[in-house]
């Protein structure tokens, strides 16, 4: 008899529990929901870091399973928050433009409206219409089947372009890459349709639920991030479990021979560069809302490496290895940029941990791939290996 889901994937079950876990003990100690320990600002950065674990599982999707080191899937990412940041900016503006022309004798026409909210939103950058791609900034529906439809199509396009082509190895990634710099440069000017530099503002407030507090809203998109990131990890543990995954896993290792067994490669590849080019868009519009911001220095390449480096820490071809990367070194980047690491005094040299945490990760990727290559995650296979050494192997039945 096969085995069920869980028995094959024991790991599932245990990140789910631990996750329920976590997020009911966050909850209970919350300010807005429980006993008040756990501030405000900690469970916006605990909420995204559940959405860069999200992005970072579709990374090590990408790159640990299908063997593709895709150094432009935060441009993805970055798109999703751009998609929801329209609604939830438009929305925003819109409540405001109302609540000053409430005193108006005339009701204002919707065409006047929506001419003072494209003011309000554009007159920083010298305009005062809705850019195309505003069309459906009203319409929240529709917005968000763009954070899925927009990161999903440019991946489509970029991936059947490149891999119709056989593109491979480390001149995809620098393809990708270039993908990501050529975006993050379109958006850096005004006239873009995105507000250039400035980006997109105030995403942290929910339209319609001003009397509702930060403390509260902080909790609903924390939870929100939980759920989306345990589907995520439900869901794609499924993928690679099953015969897809093992297609995958061939082609990473030996991607000619597949060809030759009569599997569609490209066609492998390009179903996952999409899917999870569409994931990361989910983690993205789950993500800015709780920074409040969104802005295209978010999708420089850097931001694409990171990712990488994440994956490679944590332990790539394992999704809790790429959990579990995501969470050590974003929240210890947190601790050294938020200035709570205490500076290091060297004779006349001091050690600013703000402008050296760079540094610091560099060393540690570099020491990771040199001495631990299968990441922190290894240390769990290594665990696992002991445990099973140390069973005793079951004596066989007398034979009558």
């Amino acid at each position: 008899m096969q085995p069920s889901f869980i028995a094959r994937n024991p790991s599932v079950l245990i990140f789910v529990t631990i996750l329920a876990l976590f997020t009911l003990g966050v909850t209970l100690l919350s300010e807005g929901l429980g006993i008040g320990i756990v501030s405000t600002s900690l469970i916006k950065t605990l909420g995204k870091t559940l959405c860069l674990c999200l992005v970072a599982i579709a990374m090590d999707l990408i790159w640990g399973y299908a063997g593709i080191l895709s150094l432009g899937h935060f441009a993805f990412f970055g798109l999703g928050g751009y998609m929801i940041g329209m609604w939830l900016m438009y929305e925003r503006t819109r409540d405001t433009v109302l609540a000053s022309l409430s005193d108006h004798v005339l009701p204002p026409t919707d065409a006047e409206i929506r001419d003072a909210v494209a003011h309000q939103i554009f007159g920083v950058v010298g305009g005062d219409r809705f850019p195309l791609i505003w069309t459906f900034a009203d319409s929240l529906p529709l917005q968000l089947f763009l954070v899925v439809a927009v990161p999903g199509v440019l991946a489509l396009t970029f991936g059947w372009l490149a891999f119709r082509s056989r593109v491979t190895g480390v001149y995809l990634s620098i393809l990708t890459q270039a993908m990501t710099l050529a975006l993050a440069l379109y958006l850096f000017q005004n006239d873009s349709g995105l507000r250039g530099n400035n980006g997109l503002s105030g995403l942290q407030n929910l339209p319609g639920l001003a009397d509702v507090p930060q403390s509260v809203i902080s909790i609903w998109f924390f939870w929100a991030s939980a759920v989306a990131l345990g589907f995520g990890y439900v869901i794609t543990a499924w993928v690679v479990g099953g015969k897809f995954g093992s297609v995958l896993r061939a082609i990473r290792d030996n991607e000619t021979r597949v060809r030759f067994l009569g599997y569609s490669v490209e066609g492998y590849k390009l179903v996952m560069f999409t899917g999870t080019a569409c994931v990361a868009g989910i983690a993205g519009a789950l993500f800015y809302p709780q920074a409040g911001i969104i802005n295209p220095a978010e999708m420089a390449p850097i931001a694409s490496i990171y990712l990488a480096v994440w994956v490679a820490i944590g332990g790539r071809g394992r999704l809790y290895g790429a959990v579990i990367g995501a969470v050590f070194v974003s929240l210890l980047s947190s601790w050294f940029t938020g200035g709570q690491a205490p500076d290091v005094v060297l004779g006349v040299f001091t050690i600013r941990w703000v402008d050296w945490w760079q540094v610091v990760l560099g060393l540690g990727f570099v020491l990771v791939t040199l001495f631990a290559p299968k990441g922190i995650g290894g240390l769990v296979d290594l665990v696992q290996r002991r445990r099973t050494a140390e069973v005793p192997p079951q004596t066989e039945k007398a034979k009558s």
